[in-house]
């Protein structure tokens, strides 16, 4: 069979000629992938390019030879990589490119290799340009994008893979030096794994954090402002059960322990678990964590004193701490200690000024002290922090009705 050779300068032609079209192309589609990645905390990172001739054309031959007498298509000319910190971000990602594209072919690379091998990993998908696209920028030689989603260390294994194995001129064939790259990869891959674990412990315990404060904000509430504003509080609903603790002794798992005894009312239990950790004198700065945790589960179960020496020791251990000072601050207002309550918000404002919620509360302080020029400075200041903080709103009256009188 006779083969006809392909002329260089043509394609180079038809190569250039394309090139303004391929450049807005792939400009206007990474554009819409940052736009749908946007929302995504971990904020995966773009990156575009366009094979470069002489690329493009060692790669035509290569194809022309596999399949002689048929035109070469070369689906990665236009190409962008999505590069996620987290193994959790490539499914979402992939959803993302399918609901802004059309997908015309995946690939999972490296899905087959077994603990044995090596190779990177990586989802391959082919769009389609859309059409208002070719329409907009002119014909670019290809109808197709491909997009890779890969996680960082994938994404390095690739780049370095590429040096090694796809560009060199022969690869390791040395069953050691096989092994040696396998067990790179295999560190590479154990890492995505591990640092995916410890996003999704993270997301656990912030969670549960956030049950716990919010419970607490809600007997602060409870305790505080009725003393204001005359008026019936909601029944606080049965919080739904959560998993059963997982009984463990790394600090990690005690404090985890802590936090779902903590969220199921179990104070004692919770309680429990903060003294252990405390017990294994961890650095300082978990030492004051701890010590506030452990006093917030005191106060919600009126136990103010040991409330109050918990977020001391806390305040000790880490003196930048804002919120032990709110905290101890607080339940000294509930114990209608107000001299010591201002005293404590005045320390946490000094520590972290910006706080709307440490103003408010001092305010009340100064009111209940009848320094109402004072509290109505404080609610002022909160609510320029916060101008639609309703609570403060309805203090401000109550305030300017109480000097107006007074006047």
């Amino acid at each position: 069979m006779a083969f006809v050779l392909p002329d260089r300068n043509q394609l180079q032609k038809k190569y250039k000629k394309a090139l303004p079209a391929r450049d807005h192309i792939l400009k206007e589609i990474t554009g819409i992938l940052e736009t749908a990645v946007q929302p995504l905390s971990s904020r995966p990172t773009i990156k575009g390019r366009i094979k470069e001739f002489d690329s493009y054309y060692k790669k035509y031959l290569k194809l022309l030879k596999e399949t002689p007498g048929i035109d070469p298509v070369i689906t990665d000319l236009l190409a962008l990589r999505i590069i996620c910190p987290f193994l959790e971000d490539l499914s979402v990602v992939e959803k993302l490119i399918r609901g802004n594209f059309s997908v015309t072919e995946l690939d999972r690379k490296g899905a087959h290799f077994s603990f044995k091998e090596f190779g990177y990993e990586s989802v391959h998908l082919l769009i389609q340009i859309p059409p208002d696209l070719t329409a907009q920028w002119g014909p670019c030689g290809v109808e197709a994008v491909e997009i890779q989603v890969r996680t960082i260390l994938q994404d390095a294994w690739a780049e370095v893979e590429h040096e090694l194995v796809y560009k060199a001129e022969f690869t390791p064939f040395d069953d050691p030096m096989k092994r040696r790259l396998a067990a790179v990869n295999a560190s590479l891959s154990l890492a995505d794994s591990i640092f995916q674990e410890i996003r999704s412990y993270q997301r656990q315990l912030n969670r549960e954090m956030g049950k716990r404060r919010n419970s607490f904000y809600r007997k602060i509430e409870d305790s505080t402002d009725g003393l204001l504003f005359e008026e019936e509080h909601e029944t606080e609903t049965e919080m739904p059960a959560l998993p059963e603790p997982n009984y463990q002794s790394t600090i990690d798992d005690l404090l985890l322990n802590a936090l779902y005894a903590h969220n199921q009312n179990r104070f004692a239990e919770a309680i429990a678990f903060y003294s252990r950790i405390l017990d294994m004198n961890p650095a300082p700065s978990i030492v004051s964590l701890i010590y506030k945790h452990r006093g917030m589960a005191y106060f919600a179960q009126s136990k103010y004193e040991e409330a109050i020496d918990d977020f001391t020791k806390s305040l000790k251990f880490d003196k930048k701490s804002y919120k032990s000072a709110y905290y101890r601050g607080v339940v000294r207002s509930v114990l209608r200690e107000y001299a010591g309550a201002v005293d404590d918000f005045t320390l946490s404002l000094e520590i972290n000024p910006y706080q709307n919620f440490t103003l408010y509360r001092r305010g009340q302080a100064y009111y209940h002290l009848e320094d109402y020029p004072a509290a109505l400075a404080d609610c002022n200041a909160s609510l320029a922090l916060d101008p639609e903080f309703e609570t403060a709103l309805r203090f401000r009256s109550l305030l300017l009705n109480k000097l107006k009188m007074r006047g």
